[in-house]
């Protein structure tokens, strides 16, 4: 017992900021573990588990009227035993209890919470419930449990084979498959669910969903799709003009309530804003478009004043709250600002929107834009350059006074495939702006990943804080290390990253990989504690798990000419291609690997003296349809062979390992590709 608390249950012992956050509830909490589950079992008792994450503003308020009062605490402790789940550091269990919560009710989110039989299948579950429901759905289980058993085990069983069956692929057996035409069909049916008036999704809320726009950027420039290319601009500058994005202090919010980026969902993620940086950026390089560039210069210095850590890893999330209260360090009263501002107050008011279309409520403001700098100067007849020169004084102005408040939570935990994913959005800041700075950053934080979350036998772990790394790693954790260590080999040209690679992809083989369908299941075939093995088909938020490892199996192929990587990513997509038409966005990842396939594709090798030197004159084009290869010396690469004369820098065209003639400026090699 802590000497300052009334309550302290198993949860004190981790270091997940959500874990800790429930330690001092009368309910008593386990951590997920052998502890928990053997109790359930000697003890005959159902299992509730109850997952959720820091940031997660409803899992906040279940605690304050749920797991804080002793009433319901009494209850839950009688007839449970109580599993607290952070969803972040456990997406095993989240997949599995998740998938049973649709099932039973048609939808999910979080807090998620599952009652379950003493072996941990699941009988009943659902997401946020008041406290008066809450208690009533925990006598009803607990009666059931007791006096109608073979009734709860008939429908576990049913359940459990549908969680298990859920989201498995199904493997295909074509091999002359029309990508071009997939495609087209998959834009044809995507485009009458889009907003073109506010972008993105014709829907609220409104979710930045990255890969999504990625690869509607490069397919309309690939297609030459003005009305495409328009409609993504459109999403870009909304959102980066929207309350989503922070006006003063960069970086984005998780998503908007509604269907205008107005109000945003405060909290802020980092596998959502590494993932941004790197749209961003390709589209800053795509289009020209100053703004944004702004966005990721400005999102990487939240990234680095917030989210990044004295060891050089990143944060996972802020939270929505502070004091109690969603919003509430970034939202401002109109007061506030006139007294900071003072005559330079109305030119702040129109281009912040201190009105009608930047009001929230009790009095407060969203800082969101409608117009451009020109427009605003215009109006208020000043110079663009005065009115820009303004504008970085009021951030510094704004964010100083704003430091003085009481700060959301932090959730200091750090994982290891949103890191890397972070790694690759500073490697593409660099590859598509240009700052020095931001590969460095990625280099280190890549030797920090290293020395975290690699274990002594070459494998992966999932989290680390405080010196403690103690979950195993999931795929997502290897796909996207093996992108990271792409993403860098691409920018500095250096084989050993591709080495790297090339071990982990090793690895999803050895202890991920799924004969029956030639997919990868989530959790390696060594853990046994879940009711199912789930597999990662759906992009998302963040890509599916399987169709990152597809993207990047092709890439190695590419640069090592190993034939199973190719095999192996082309029967992953053959078996979701009869799939992608009717949801454009749940596969958007997937359709990024079947641009290589629909349009040419082109290796770019460069060999010679000059050879990362031409490497950069390339890049200075946006080529969306290249990977690129540079080496000065003697390369082991497979992409290089045969491709090295002395005394020589030469540019190589290749298609499917089969290159043209060689060139001798990046001019001539420019020819055969655009």
């Amino acid at each position: 017992m802590s000497k300052d608390k009334k309550y302290t249950n198993r949860l004190i012992d981790e270091t997940s900021p959500y874990l800790l956050q429930h330690a001092h509830n009368p309910v008593a909490w386990y951590p997920w573990g052998e502890e928990a589950l053997a109790k359930a079992k000697a003890e005959n008792k159902m299992l509730l588990v109850s997952v959720g994450y820091s940031a997660c503003h409803w899992c906040h308020v279940m605690e304050r009227e749920c797991f804080e009062n002793e009433e319901v605490a009494a209850l839950m402790n009688e007839y449970f035993i109580n599993i607290k789940v952070d969803r972040e550091e456990r997406p095993d269990i989240d997949q599995v209890y998740m998938s049973a919560v649709q099932l039973m009710t048609g939808r999910g989110g979080w807090p998620l919470n599952c009652i379950t039989l003493p072996d941990g299948r699941p009988i009943y579950g659902g997401t946020y419930f008041p406290k008066d429901q809450w208690m009533n759905i925990l006598k009803q289980m607990a009666e059931i449990f007791i006096y109608e058993r073979e009734r709860a085990d008939d429908y576990a069983a049913k359940l459990t084979e549908g969680v298990a069956m859920s989201g498995l692929a199904i493997k295909s057996t074509k091999t002359d498959i029309n990508w071009e035409g997939i495609l087209n069909d998959t834009i044809a049916t995507w485009m009458h669910s889009m907003d073109n008036v506010e972008g993105g999704p014709a829907r609220a809320p409104k979710f930045p969903l990255p890969n999504n726009y990625l690869f509607l950027l490069r397919y309309a420039t690939l297609y030459k799709n003005k009305g495409l290319l328009n409609h993504i601009n459109l999403t870009l500058k909304k959102m980066a003009y929207g309350g989503i994005y922070d006006q003063i202090g960069g970086g984005f919010a998780r998503y908007s309530v509604d269907g205008f980026w107005k109000i945003p969902h405060f909290e802020k993620m980092l596998y959502d804003n590494a993932q941004l940086v790197s749209v961003y950026a390709e589209a800053y390089k795509a289009t020209g478009i100053a703004l944004y560039k702004e966005v990721v210069d400005e999102t990487l210095d939240f990234i680095a004043r917030e989210l990044t850590s004295a060891e050089g890893l990143f944060y996972s999330a802020l939270d929505a709250d502070s004091e109690g209260e969603e919003g509430k360090f970034y939202v401002w009263k109109k007061e506030e600002i006139e007294e900071l501002l003072g005559v330079d107050f109305a030119v702040f008011a129109d281009h912040y929107n201190i009105n009608d279309a930047g009001y929230w409520e009790h009095g407060n403001y969203i800082l969101l834009r409608k117009e451009d700098e020109e427009n605003i100067a215009t109006k208020h007849r000043i110079s663009v350059e005065s009115l820009k020169e303004k504008i970085s004084g009021w951030k510094v102005l704004l964010l100083t006074e704003r430091a003085k408040r009481v700060r959301p939570g932090l959730d200091d935990k750090s994982l290891a495939s949103w890191n890397a994913l972070m790694i690759r959005g500073y490697a593409d800041a660099y590859k598509y702006i240009g700052t020095k700075a931001y590969l460095d950053t990625a280099i280190a934080a890549m030797q920090a990943f290293e020395s975290k979350y690699t274990q002594a036998d070459g494998l992966l772990y999932h989290n680390y804080k405080e010196g403690r790394s103690t979950i195993n790693g999931f795929l997502e954790d290897y796909c996207f290390a093996i992108d990271a260590y792409v993403a860098l080999y691409e920018n500095t040209f250096e084989a050993s990253y591709i080495n790297k690679a090339v071990a982990l992809a090793e690895s999803c083989y050895a202890h991920f990989a799924d004969a029956q369908t030639g997919m990868f299941f989530f959790t390696p075939a060594s853990q046994t504690d879940l009711i199912a093995r789930k597999m990662e088909v759906h992009d998302n938020v963040i890509p599916a798990s399987n169709s990152a490892l597809a993207r990047s199996l092709y890439t190695l192929f590419q640069l090592t000419g190993t034939i199973k990587y190719r095999d192996t990513a082309m029967q992953m997509l053959n078996n979701v291609a009869e799939d992608m038409p009717g949801y454009g966005g749940g596969y958007s990842n997937w359709g990024l690997l079947a641009l290589q396939l629909a349009k040419p594709f082109y290796e770019v090798v460069i060999t010679g003296e000059k050879a990362t030197e031409f490497a950069g004159e390339v890049n200075a084009t946006y080529l969306p349809n290249t990977l690129l290869a540079a080496a000065k010396n003697d390369e082991p690469l497979d992409v290089f062979k045969g491709r090295q004369k002395k005394g020589e820098t030469l540019l190589y065209i290749c298609q499917n390992n089969t290159c043209q003639a060689a060139v001798k400026t990046v001019a001539e090699a420019l020819l055969g590709i655009i």
